[in-house]
């Protein structure tokens, strides 16, 4: 079965193509915040959208890597709904913090930090190499993120900050839902993890 972090994926693909091709186009579908309540599809459709190919590609790798680690651990519904509403509240975050609100983002980045956020929750002490070379404790990962986040709002850019740190913040709260309510498959997750 094919499981939703590589639906993902190939959605954000498909759409870069076309967006390539120029059959979608940032005018329609990237989350502006001035436009935010006049097109409010945006905080949706702005997720699979990108900015250029660099964009996707380091996206794409991402959240495969963290995807199926974490869509495995916890299941597809929940996978799905932290991805969804991370994005959306990934845009809500860059509404608060753009300098510029005429200024659209795209990207599936505030759903990929919401995985973050809920790895580093669940799997704390889990190892990943940060550009494939470096080890890091997963809540490590997040910290580090969060806080060049945090900062980088403060440098003019064209990251969306905001929308990283929004995503990260519900993937963190989500993690800890799941780890107060799901405690049996967590436990069950852990056990499977470390042995």
């Amino acid at each position: 079965m094919l499981k939703w972090t590589f639906i993902f994926i190939i959605a954000c693909v498909a759409v870069f193509i076309l967006q390539i091709a120029g059959i979608i186009t940032d005018n329609n579908f990237a989350f502006t915040p001035a436009l935010a309540f006049e097109k409010p599809w945006t905080f949706i459709t702005s997720m699979f959208l990108h900015a250029d190919f660099v964009h996707i590609l380091i996206n794409m790798m991402v959240l495969f890597f963290l995807g199926v680690v974490l869509e495995s651990r916890i299941g597809s519904v929940h996978f799905v709904i932290l991805f969804l509403l991370s994005g959306i509240v990934g845009s809500i975050g860059y509404m608060i913090t753009a300098a510029d609100s005429t200024i659209p983002a795209v990207g599936a980045s505030g759903a990929i930090y919401g995985v973050l956020g809920v790895l580093a929750v669940l799997l704390p002490l889990a190892m990943v190499y940060i550009y494939g070379i470096i080890p890091m404790p997963m809540i490590g990962v997040a910290i580090l993120w969060g806080l060049l986040d945090f900062f980088g709002m403060f440098t003019p850019g064209n990251i969306a900050h905001g929308a990283h740190l929004g995503g990260l913040f519900i993937g963190i709260l989500y993690g800890f839902y799941l780890r107060t309510t799901v405690k049996k498959r967590y436990k069950k997750m852990l056990l499977q993890y470390y042995h």
